[in-house]
């Protein structure tokens, strides 16, 4: 825990909300029109591929969303997907996922729930 600060209740909190009130959610730099990164368009560019409603947080707005998100999920790096409320993973497991066609199944399973 030597590394930066820790996230205040207060930005767990506002995470927890958007995490539960969102079926598909990504935290990615940038906007869903206007990606800043190659991952986090990755990202954006399958769930449009899948033709799903998602939402997306542009950490790049908000610094304490972007270091909370990190230690949220425990995972170091930008963009973030949870689905259904859960953590599923950053660019890479996407594109795997979207591969092997798990990815379609769960949010099929997200947005029937």
């Amino acid at each position: 825990m030597s590394q930066g600060v820790s996230m205040t209740p207060e930005t767990k909190e506002k995470i927890d909300q958007l995490v539960k009130n969102n079926k598909i959610l990504v935290f990615m730099k940038g906007a869903k029109l206007m990606p800043q990164c190659g991952f986090s368009n990755n990202v954006v560019q399958i769930f449009n591929t899948l033709g799903v409603p998602f939402e997306t947080i542009d950490v790049l707005a908000d610094p304490e969303i972007r270091q909370g998100i990190k230690e949220y999920s425990n995972w170091p790096t930008i963009p973030q997907v949870y689905i259904n409320g859960e953590f599923v993973g950053g660019s890479d497991i996407m594109i795997e996922m979207y591969q092997n066609g798990e990815l379609q199944q769960m949010v099929e399973v997200a947005l029937a729930s």
